[in-house]
């Protein structure tokens, strides 16, 4: 290539990340946004998709690769590396910029994906799942980050709804996609279900080449030490207690292999709280963060609200699926109803906050509504309640949700430093991360506990009325109550002997989504107790600019109890937007 070509393809590069970046003062155009924003939702459309379309297809793998009884493990290493990777993208990104490790999270990602599809067993797919994992755990917690890096709060609640389009779009698109690929024999010669991880390459690809073209964002880089100690510690907790949460219900609570998970999580979790403390500022979880009340309320609020909603959410389609005997595909399209509400709820709120500025009662206002849904299906659902008589309370939870997902992020963004903001948004994520993993450990574990006697009861009921039951009992044809391990069964049998399973799997149901109510319910009394900061009209990277602007020497408090919104950064007098006189300077590193 000759010396002209080369630079005329340089002058070409530098051209069109002219173009991409933001003007003198850190300002974005809404068409760089909306370029920008493609390819976020880009990347997150391949986690989000990526989690439904397997939980789908899962059987029919493990039966193809004869590793039925190892599935699980599939499931629990993506979980595990994703769970660890977000804080880890979190605070890296702060440090050293957003652009390289979102590309690398894309890059893993595809990697993962196409091991996936060549795995021979269920070992080397659990393997290459956790590869998968560790790239899922930065798409998410960085799409939001970089978003809170361009948009100012007051405006970014609006673009932050299309996330949530994202994932309602995944999860209707997830179970039908997964159940068509994995109901093929063979595609273009390869095997059907392999195609669920190979069609991640193609848009991951497109992905990668979007971000690397659109996302160019000024960042000075800071040299600081890497909190390594931390990170092992991090990982000391959280793997054993992921792995217990998983297989917990099928080795018991109580076993000796629990036990010792929960005591090595407690050793890991002192080890990280020494570590942090140790690290100061640049610890992978600054410890003082709790001392902002913006982020200590959001972060708890987010392990309550996310084990009572993912663990209500969970068991819908269970319900679909095994009382109504929906197949995973229609069970996904049954569900469209939550998922337009998700979608109204997130678009109508950022809406509504970005011509208000006020964001604490929508969370508020989605927890009377999603604990209201919960408690009502709780009552309604029985073995014979229709498909349609849920649409209601489908579409209210979903609203629910749409009002809680994206409101604590953005009051989170907006009360800590601008350098923070990644570590605060992955912090908020990973946490409520961990309340789903939780809440879904903590309600299938109910749900199988109750079952049993649920179903006996209803067997007992059916047989005093129905002759048939009793004569099947007493032959021994159900074969003790059948195998709750695979409910499969369920849908085999006679009508007359099927309503009493559909009856105990719905009255255990019922108890469940009464717990969800009642976890999402505190999460009301949590979120009281969140600050309504004014929202800055300024992005992270015109707070950032101020910041540097500052003349040197000026003395900042390090800790500070009261929040503030990132526009006064730097600034020499009070704004229309700056908090009421009398509250604490936020510190701005």
């Amino acid at each position: 290539m000759s010396q002209s070509t080369r630079t005329s393809a340089a002058d070409r590069r530098d051209a069109r990340a002219a173009a991409a970046a933001p003007d003198a003062s850190g300002v974005f155009t809404h068409r760089q946004i909306v370029t920008i924003l493609a390819g976020l939702l880009l990347g997150m459309f391949l986690a989000a998709l990526d989690q439904t379309v397997v939980s789908t297809a899962i059987r029919t793998i493990a039966d193809d690769l004869q590793g039925y009884d190892l599935q699980a493990w599939a499931t629990t290493a993506f979980l595990i590396t994703s769970t660890i990777a977000t804080p880890l993208y979190g605070k890296l990104s702060d440090l050293y910029g957003r652009r390289p490790f979102y590309l690398f999270a894309i890059g893993v990602f595809v990697v993962g994906s196409m091991l996936c599809g060549l795995a021979d067993s269920m070992y080397q797919l659990a393997a290459f799942r956790a590869i998968q994992g560790i790239g899922a755990g930065g798409l998410m917690s960085l799409a939001l980050a970089i978003i809170g890096d361009i948009v100012p709060p007051r405006e970014r609640s609006k673009y932050q709804g299309f996330f949530m389009a994202v994932f309602g779009t995944s999860s209707v698109l997830g179970p039908v996609i997964g159940g068509f690929l994995a109901g093929q024999s063979s595609l273009l010669g390869i095997t059907g279900w392999r195609w669920i991880f190979y069609v991640n390459v193609p848009l991951g690809i497109l992905a990668f080449v979007v971000v690397m073209r659109v996302l160019h964002l000024p960042h000075q880089r800071r040299d600081h030490r890497i909190d390594w100690p931390g990170a092992l510690a991090l990982v000391t907790t959280l793997v054993p207690l992921l792995i217990v949460a998983e297989q917990g219900r099928t080795w018991g609570w109580d076993s000796g292999r629990a036990l010792l998970c929960y005591a090595i999580g407690v050793v890991g979790l002192i080890a990280f709280v020494l570590a942090e403390r140790a690290y100061k500022d640049d610890a992978l979880l600054p410890l003082r963060l709790f001392k902002n009340r913006s982020f200590a309320i959001g972060s708890v609020g987010s392990i309550v609200l996310g084990a009572g909603m993912f663990g209500g959410i969970l068991l819908l389609p269970q319900y679909l699926q095994i009382v109504h005997g929906s197949s995973p595909t229609v069970a996904g399209l049954q569900m469209i109803p939550l998922v337009a509400g998700i979608m109204s709820g997130a678009m109508g709120s950022g809406i509504a906050i970005g011509k208000t500025g006020k964001y604490k009662i929508f969370p508020l206002v989605g927890i009377v509504f999603i604990v209201a849904a919960l408690v009502s299906m709780s009552f309604i659902i029985d073995a014979d309640t229709s498909v349609w008589a849920l649409v209601p309370f489908m579409v209210l939870l979903g609203i629910g949700l749409g009002f809680n997902f994206q409101p604590v992020i953005l009051a989170v963004q907006n009360a800590v430093s601008p350098r923070e903001m990644g570590v605060a948004t992955s912090s908020v994520t990973f946490f409520r991360q961990m309340g789903g993993t939780i809440g879904v450990a903590a309600f299938l574990s109910i749900l199988f506990t109750t079952l049993p006697d649920k179903i006996s009861s209803a067997l007992d009921s059916a047989a005093a009325t129905d002759p048939r039951v009793e004569a099947a009992l007493s032959s021994g044809q159900l074969n003790g109550g059948g195998d709750l391990s695979d409910t499969s069964f369920i849908q085999k049998l006679p009508d007359f002997l099927a309503l009493p399973f559909k009856t105990g799997f719905s009255d255990s149901i019922d108890l469940v989504f009464l717990v969800a109510a009642a976890v999402v319910a505190v999460g009301f009394f949590v979120m009281l107790f969140l600050p309504e900061v004014p929202l800055s009209d300024k992005s992270g990277i015109q707070a950032l600019q101020e910041d540097d602007e500052k003349k040197p020497g000026t003395a900042v408090t390090p800790d500070v109890e009261a929040d503030q919104p990132v526009q006064s950064v730097g600034a020499s007098a009070p704004t229309s937007t700056a908090p009421p006189a009398g509250t604490a300077e936020d510190p701005r590193h």
